[in-house]
């Protein structure tokens, strides 16, 4: 019987940045924890995605929650946090400030859940903030990147039922927007919530969510439901020609599955493209981002994970606490940005990624 080889890489140090701005949370919040970590290579096919001299940069930390980072175009980062129903701002002078609070959640009183703001977070065409709302319960956008502009819910409920709390997002190319919706935003997270209208956790498409007009009503009459099998649907991506969506499951099977996509929008059967279920690790399948040759790049147990079109896991970025997602980011998107727990991360890559 053949065993799998396995090496282990060291990753230098983390790096501190200085000069961090807030608003809102105590000064420890944007502190940086310095520690090492280490590449969990199986497939020598790693080495020419993640260089051997790569290194894990901590950019802050101190959060409880981060979640949904996504590099704007024009030139830095946002990302969610969650338990204080924020959203945040990198500069590229390494400063963070409060972008929009609330993000999620905007009623009076307290939420009396774990995770009041929003989570995933995406770019059209435009360049437009679409956001999943997760305790807000819809999926909305900005008008312009500013905190002030207009907000347009595009949908909040299917079928006169309440969304349960959209947690990831992407935009195909003819405009139209697919979003996961699991009950983790709800205030219990399960399907026993008194809230939870909707029997199941969907997968669903916005037909020409570009083109929905600002400030208009939310387009719910449109909302397509394309899945409706998977327990907790959780991230979301295209591969490279759009031929096959991507969504993993988070539990109780720790899932990655492929949906070839029709000429219409719609999707065919899926099929496991990779199954982690047997790994005890701390973490499971969450947010995922592809790089422009088709390999995936997903959070998963213990870390990163790195897995080929062919869906073979290639290796691990190991990281010291559960990851939440991942965007690309700087000039050349070859930076991964990663929101792990409480800190945002980033190491440096070999192939650039596909960035919206």
């Amino acid at each position: 019987m053949l065993l799998k080889a396995k090496l282990v890489l060291p990753l230098l140090a983390a790096v501190a940045l200085s000069g961090m701005a807030h608003t809102f949370r105590p000064v420890e919040a944007h502190t940086v924890e310095s520690y090492s970590s280490e590449i969990e290579q199986l497939d020598p096919a790693l080495t020419a995605i993640v260089p051997v001299s790569a290194h894990l940069e901590a950019v802050a930390s101190g959060f409880t929650w981060t979640e949904g980072p996504v590099w704007t175009h024009t030139g830095y980062l946002l990302f969610a946090e969650i338990t204080s129903n924020s959203i945040r701002k990198l500069k590229p002078d390494g400063s963070i400030s409060i972008f929009m609070q609330p993000s999620g959640y905007a009623g009076t009183m307290p939420y009396g859940g774990r995770e009041p703001g929003s989570n995933g977070m995406t770019l059209d065409r435009a360049g437009r903030l679409t956001v999943a709302g997760h305790a807000g319960r819809n999926i909305w956008r900005l008008e312009s990147l500013d905190p002030r502009a207009t907000k347009t819910i595009l949908a909040d409920a299917y079928q006169n039922k309440r969304l349960n709390s959209p947690n990831d997002l992407v935009y195909r190319s003819d405009g139209s927007l697919y979003f996961t919706d699991p009950p983790y935003g709800l205030r219990k997270q399960n399907d026993s919530d008194p809230a939870k209208e909707l029997s199941f956790s969907g997968v669903y498409r916005i037909p020409a969510a570009t083109s929905h007009k600002p400030g208009a009503p939310p387009a719910n009459t449109q909302l397509q439901l394309l899945i409706k099998d998977l327990p907790r649907p959780n991230g979301i991506a295209f591969s490279p020609d759009e031929k096959y969506l991507y969504v993993d499951n988070t539990e109780p099977k720790k899932q990655w599955l492929r949906y070839p996509v029709n000429s219409d929008g719609s999707l065919g059967p899926g099929e496991v493209l990779l199954d982690a279920t047997a790994d005890h690790r701390p973490g499971s399948p969450d947010g995922m981002k592809l790089d422009r040759n088709g390999n995936i790049y997903s959070a998963g147990p213990g870390g990163i994970w790195i897995i080929s079109p062919a869906g073979k896991h290639l290796g691990t970025i190991l990281l010291p606490h559960p990851a939440g997602n991942l965007a690309w980011g700087d000039a050349d998107d070859k930076t991964l940005y990663i929101t792990d727990s409480g800190a945002l991360l980033r190491i440096r890559v070999n192939i650039p990624g596909i960035r919206p």
